[in-house]
């Protein structure tokens, strides 16, 4: 199934794609969140398509296109999740995953715009597959056990400030929290319908320009091996949302370095996930 969400910001309503067209299913759940997830909430919306699919109220198709989940509470990121994405960047490979996190105030709808921070001249790109987390876990025995408690996959932007991420001091969440820097959607692919070897391609481009074009497959370590391993250090609650990392081609990464700028569209798009269409604006001009 693809989870879909719509409506203005704070009034969003919870939906699903059916034959390429957005339904609403907000008489029947709240929103996908934790009790939607906890009240096996996916074997419920089963059952309601399969019986009431030609009752079911379609989407204006001016309504907004929301994330395609609730706010969560956490947005952990993954870094480094690529060998060549590793070596534009100038690091070395390390045993371990480097994890940080996005404010979840970060995040936004599909089709929202980037707003490039105030004082911001270094406002960067990454293309990624994310999942959404279905069941509250911890000290998860194996990335096999892990495969259990995603919910579904979803396409995202790890939107990232430079200068406010290396140059500043302390930690990178505040070049990665500002609003707008994890746009997610435009839908959410339940996990029964994911390939099991993620074989996807990811695309990005800036004013047509292709600048990212690889494939999950390439992964240093799949979506399961970074849920058992973050696992091992924190409660995963229903809701939270993994970035898996991003390959080659971010704007730092080229030579010279190219960044956002206001004008500027990105459309990024991932097999089976979607698209996403960005157009890039200034705080000070919204």
């Amino acid at each position: 199934m693809k989870l879909i969400r719509f409506g203005e910001k704070n009034n969003e309503k919870p939906g699903i794609i059916l034959n390429g067209s957005r339904f609403d299913v907000s008489s029947y759940f709240e929103d996908f969140n934790a009790n939607f997830f906890n009240n096996n909430g996916l074997t419920k919306l089963k059952e309601i398509i399969q019986k009431k699919s030609t009752n079911l109220k379609e989407v204006d198709k001016n309504s907004r296109w929301a994330s395609c989940v609730p706010k969560p509470s956490k947005v952990i990121c993954v870094a480094l999740n690529y060998v060549d994405h590793v070596k534009e960047m100038g690091r070395e490979l390390l045993d371990e995953p480097t994890i940080f996190f996005k404010s979840p105030s970060s995040v936004c709808g599909p089709y929202d715009p980037i707003i490039i921070p105030k004082t911001s001249q270094k406002t960067d790109y990454e293309a990624e597959l994310a999942v959404l987390i279905g069941k509250e876990s911890n000290y998860l025995s194996s990335p096999e056990e892990a495969l259990g408690v995603i919910a579904g996959y979803m396409a995202a932007i790890d939107v990232s400030e430079r200068a406010f991420q290396i140059e500043r001091g302390g930690l990178w969440c505040k070049g990665k929290s500002a609003d707008s820097f994890c746009p997610l959607g435009p839908w959410l692919l339940t996990s029964d319908e994911m390939p099991i070897n993620y074989n996807l391609n990811v695309r990005l481009s800036v004013n047509k320009e292709v600048r990212q074009n690889d494939n999950t497959d390439l992964m240093i370590r799949r979506p399961e091996v970074l849920v058992h391993y973050i696992s091992q250090f924190m409660t995963l609650e229903v809701g939270d949302v993994i970035l898996t990392g991003t390959p080659k081609g971010v704007g730092k990464g080229m030579n010279p370095e190219c960044y956002l700028k206001e004008g500027d569209e990105v459309i990024f798009e991932i097999d089976l996930l979607g698209q996403q269409i960005k157009n890039c604006i200034r705080f000070e001009n919204l």
